[in-house]
């Protein structure tokens, strides 16, 4: 379980860097055991999402719609037949060269069990080395827990067998609040006292908040970013037009404007960092 003081604790977690992490390419299965398989499908909430991983990927130019296939069509469902939860998968639309995806565990000795049962299969032995064709960086990574309780990703609907090749999908939005080493706690309690309430207000939908975990890398041979302290806002728009016109409220609205937001930018250490994602076709996550 997770200390619940962990919530507002501030500090830096620990995890070695150096090995890249990168995905197959031909179709195969994970042998797992049934119950395992049983446990996780149609019902993400068993396996999700106490810890929390956020993975951008920086691909080879002109290969992000060949590895999104691939993703989705080989990888998501063997990777949540380890027990794990894939949240969801994503283009950014502001990096055409990047793929974001999320995956959940319910604690850290469950990570360490279910990504050694994915990266120690013949799946990923065989056809590791094909993968890293597309794959430039994979090492932008950060091991999040839920920043309270209630703001961890719950309730995450299964994958649907078949790619959803309908139009949209609507926009996911990730933002990154990047604070001073002393303000992350201080930020925490700003943001859910007075800076949701104003967001929501202006059209976002929270799905999920999260902050940089203090616990250490329990599974080495994929990097984390290290010494960072980040609060992760998650929120679902219908599309980016929707999020245009939550943009021009917020700049509209003078308490965000004149104080609320000048009080939460003394807290951190540069601009939030926001990645604006659209769903694959077979995301669990969608706008």
């Amino acid at each position: 379980m997770i200390d619940t003081i962990r919530w507002c604790y501030l500090g830096a977690f620990v995890a070695l860097r150096g090995w890249r992490l990168a995905f197959g390419i031909l179709p195969a299965v994970i042998a797992m055991p049934a119950t395992v398989v049983e446990a996780n499908n149609g019902n993400a909430e068993a396996s999700c999402c106490n810890i929390l991983e956020l993975r951008q990927y920086t691909l080879h130019p002109g290969r992000q719609d060949l590895f999104v296939d691939l993703f989705d069509r080989v990888f998501a469902d063997p990777l949540d037949a380890t027990g794990m939860t894939v949240v969801g998968q994503f283009r950014d639309l502001d990096r055409p060269d990047r793929f974001v995806w999320m995956r959940g565990f319910q604690t850290m000795a469950a990570r360490a069990r279910e990504l050694a049962a994915f990266y120690d299969s013949d799946l990923w032995h065989a056809h590791r080395s094909e993968a890293n064709a597309s794959i430039a960086d994979s090492d932008n990574v950060l091991l999040l827990e839920p920043a309270s309780p209630s703001l961890r990703f719950k309730d995450v609907p299964p994958r649907s067998p078949e790619a959803d090749t309908t139009a949209g999908g609507g926009l996911i939005v990730v933002t990154l609040y990047d604070t001073k080493p002393e303000a992350l706690a201080a930020f925490t309690l700003l943001f859910e006292r007075s800076l949701r309430a104003r967001l929501e207000a202006a059209g976002g939908t929270t799905l999920a908040a999260y902050m940089t975990s203090t616990q250490p890398n329990n599974f080495p041979r994929l990097p984390i970013r290290v010494g960072e302290h980040i609060y992760v806002w998650v929120a679902r728009f219908k599309d980016t037009q929707a999020y245009a016109a939550y943009q021009k409220r917020l700049e509209a609205d003078r308490r965000w404007s004149h104080t609320l937001w000048p009080a939460a930018r003394d807290q951190l250490s540069r601009e939030p960092e926001v990645l604006r994602l659209t769903p694959t076709p077979r995301s669990r996550l969608r706008g």
